[in-house]
């Protein structure tokens, strides 16, 4: 059984580390390694849609590389770069993150809110909503406004996150929310705790899918 590679796609190694804390528990003795890999190439967050077209061919190069050794692969940023370029490459499965974060949440309760990073990241993540057809689940996507490198302060991150999540609990009717970026892995727990609604981090929904489907073959 090989490996399940996660992707960072940026080039923040904090984030990397952040994504191999959150999929800890899903190392199980039977199931398959869990590798997560920096993508040197990218930039040091994606934030912008130049960022995350400027990935799409690194993360397949990547993928190529190793192909025959994975068993899966997951894309650990939310807005899915290269997610369908990438399952074109060869025959392993491949994972993107949003899209394993929106249908985890939609197990969880009936509509879920998006925190995301960035104001601007809203738009992208909208297009994909679409895209998906899920736009009747999606309650509302509201931004914290700091970027990747910002996050390193986890009171004033953490924060940010509880008052967005309050909003779109109490103002947009979400009953489930998802952390809309690999680098708010941390504050999944204590986010739960603090609104008192199930909290979906997507590198652990993708990456439980993709055990899962490692283990079913």
């Amino acid at each position: 059984m090989g490996p399940i590679v996660i992707i960072n796609p940026n080039s923040t190694e904090s984030v990397t580390q952040g994504m191999d804390a959150a999929v800890e528990r899903l190392r199980v003795p039977y199931g398959p390694t869990l590798c997560c890999v920096t993508l040197e190439e990218g930039p040091p967050g994606i934030e912008t849609d130049e960022h995350v077209a400027a990935v799409v061919s690194p993360i397949c190069d990547l993928i190529r590389a190793r192909q025959e050794e994975a068993s899966a692969f997951v894309i650990g940023c939310y807005s899915d770069p290269g997610l369908r370029e990438a399952r074109e490459v060869g025959t392993r499965p491949v994972f993107g993150i949003a899209e394993s974060a929106m249908l985890t949440a939609m197990t969880k309760g009936s509509r879920f809110g998006v925190i995301s990073i960035l104001e601007q990241s809203i738009p992208r993540h909208a297009r994909y909503i679409r895209e998906l057809g899920l736009g009747t689940r999606c309650a509302g996507d509201r931004a914290i406004g700091l970027g990747i490198n910002e996050l390193g302060d986890g009171e004033r991150t953490f924060d940010r996150v509880r008052d967005v999540a309050q909003r779109l609990r109490d103002d947009d009717g979400a009953d489930v929310l998802i952390l809309g970026c690999a680098g708010l892995a941390d504050h999944r727990l204590g986010l739960e705790a603090a609104v008192g609604l199930p909290v979906v981090e997507p590198t652990q929904a993708a990456t439980a899918l993709a055990v899962g489907a490692t283990l079913i073959g």
